[in-house]
């Protein structure tokens, strides 16, 4: 019985495995509201090469007319005296977005912070549906916050993501996301 249990885990598991993989892979831009960027770390005011290329995706998404409004997020790192959020805006605004296009979520310092927060600052402003950019690995958790914060989510993982370009790196994130995917579906918050 315990055999057959510990079995059934593990093939659970690897259908995590999976689908964090499979949500990764399709990228479905579709016209929303707001193409929603999570954050990730800045260093000194510039944004890190993950961050970065979160970012540079954003905006060819922005460009392409995909979405009129920007979301950005990310609180305040350990050590970090500017939110993610804060430097995130600020290199939009240098790349040619104008400030009133950019609306800022700095109080998030988890995923879902982020997108419960955003998700409020979405609904304030009268939009729901939200394109969101960040790496692969993050899709599958994204869409699940998403849908628990009452957004209408469209995955648009960045295709130039630093992490999935380093295979020990990408392998390191997708096992956490398998862990934190079925939490996220039966907690709501992780």
């Amino acid at each position: 019985m315990l055999g057959a249990g510990v079995a059934l885990l593990g093939v659970l598991w690897l259908g995590t495995i999976g689908l964090v993989l499979l949500a990764g892979s399709h990228h479905r831009p579709h016209r929303a509201d707001a193409i929603l960027v999570l954050g990730a770390a800045q260093y000194n005011g510039r944004p890190s090469p993950v961050l970065k290329a979160r970012l540079d995706y954003a905006l060819q998404l922005w460009r392409a007319g995909w979405a009129r409004r920007l979301v950005v997020t990310g609180g305040i790192g350990r050590h970090d005296t500017l939110s993610e959020a804060d430097v995130a805006g600020r290199y939009a605004v240098a790349h040619g977005v104008p400030p009133a296009a950019i609306l800022i979520e700095r109080a998030g310092v988890t995923s879902a912070q982020s997108v419960f927060a955003a998700a409020a600052i979405l609904r304030a402003h009268g939009m729901r549906r939200a394109l969101l950019v960040s790496d692969p690995f993050h899709m599958l958790r994204l869409e699940l916050l998403s849908l628990k914060a009452g957004l209408v989510p469209y995955a648009a993982p960045t295709p130039m993501s630093r992490i999935e370009a380093s295979p020990n790196s990408r392998w390191r994130y997708v096992l956490r996301e398998s862990v934190l995917v079925p939490a996220t579906a039966l907690l709501g918050s992780k």
